[in-house]
């Protein structure tokens, strides 16, 4: 029986991790489970740095809150971590640390809140000997063996009250309104939007681009007296032959993701308003869909999360991962998650042994996009 967990939020912040943490820890309290959370994701866990969480203190009122109360981490790696020897940066396997710091304090599982990257290392853990369920998070929506992460539905939320907005600036200067939206390797946040914000055009990374194509689509408007128009792009949208737009490299160490993306939608804009002559502009969305109130969905889907978490915690089910399948909640092996990508440290997703969910030509909301005339560029 277990007596003692702690949660670690990793990864880029979304809107529902408070919820998923609350539910955790009062799903432990009703069954006389001392919760605890690391803080900063693995880094708290490589600095042995952890709080203790309760339902009528630290957890408490958190549901409604953005963000993560116990922190998270976007470039700890700890199987290939910095550290400074003679003035050079070498890259060390610490993973062995963390798993003693788990075992001295008596923690019984680990809960992983986090995407692709996050939960390559929690199977890594688990490998190596420790009690881990993981909880898939992020906006993209793309970690795989489930139908939907926590934090999504906030950012399609927030990406379409955005295109409401820039509609009627569009039509009222006739001009072509391009938003850049998240998604470095999937679709679904532009998809999404970009069919509830009613787009007439919609890039991403799974279908590379003809610009011609897109604007002869807005050509067509413009024909049938609809001077102004709605494209939607996702970061890592690119065009036939091309590659990604990166706006800077950081250095995040190895084994994690140093290319930040940007300019895809400037680089769409300045096309688009040379190829049909109407003034483009384009809105850099950001960050913005990360932070703030969760959704009511997103609140009921982090509480089903980590209450099912937990109750997998209580069954002895551990090295899985939380899933909706089928419309309902379930487990996967995390060995499934990762897919082919088995080398222990190698967390950076997007790569052909990534285990990445893809935007599928045959999903549904492809589907409604192409029967509603919504040009995809291709």
């Amino acid at each position: 029986m277990i007596k003692k967990v702690a949660i670690l939020a990793n990864g880029g912040d979304v809107s529902g991790f408070n919820a998923v943490i609350r539910a955790i820890v009062k799903t432990a309290e009703h069954n006389g489970v001392e919760c605890y959370g690391f803080i900063d994701g693995y880094r708290g866990m490589l600095k042995n740095e952890f709080v203790k969480l309760t339902s009528g203190n630290s957890a408490s009122g958190i549901l409604h809150k953005g963000g993560s109360i116990i922190g998270s981490s976007t470039n700890a790696n700890v199987f290939k971590y910095p550290v400074e020897e003679n003035g050079q940066t070498v890259y060390k396997d610490l993973s062995q640390v963390c798993i003693d710091n788990v075992r001295n304090d008596g923690f019984d599982c680990i809960f992983t809140l986090g995407g692709d990257s996050t939960q390559k290392s929690a199977r890594d853990f688990a490998v190596r000997g420790l009690n881990v369920i993981g909880v898939p998070k992020t906006i993209d929506n793309d970690v795989a063996c489930t139908e939907i992460t926590f934090g999504y539905n906030t950012a399609v939320s927030v990406a379409s009250e955005a295109l409401d907005r820039l509609h009627s600036t569009a039509e009222t200067h006739h001009r072509i309104m391009v938003l850049e939206v998240m998604g470095r390797y999937a679709g679904w946040i532009a998809l999404e939007s970009g069919i509830s914000g009613g787009a007439d055009v919609i890039l991403i990374p799974e279908i590379p681009y003809d610009i011609e194509k897109a604007a002869d689509a807005i050509r067509k408007r413009a024909e049938m007296g609809k001077k102004f128009s709605i494209v939607v792009v996702a970061e890592g949208a690119y065009p036939k032959g091309g590659k990604v737009s990166v706006a800077n490299e950081r250095s995040g160490g190895e084994g994690v993701i140093n290319e930040q993306l940007g300019g895809a939608g400037q680089i769409v804009a300045k096309q688009l308003q040379e190829l049909t002559g109407l003034t483009t502009r384009c809105t850099v969305l950001g960050y913005m869909q990360r932070g703030g109130t969760p959704t009511a969905f997103d609140r009921v889907l982090s509480t089903k999360y980590g209450a099912k978490a937990m109750e997998l915690a209580l069954e002895g089910k551990f090295n899985v991962l939380t899933v909706i399948k089928n419309g309902k909640l379930d487990y996967v092996p995390l060995e499934e998650v990762v897919g082919d990508n088995k080398e222990i440290g190698a967390v950076q997703g997007g790569t052909s042994q990534s285990n990445v969910r893809y935007v599928t030509m045959d999903n549904d909301l492809m589907k409604t996009a192409r029967n509603i005339g919504i040009s995809f560029g291709d």
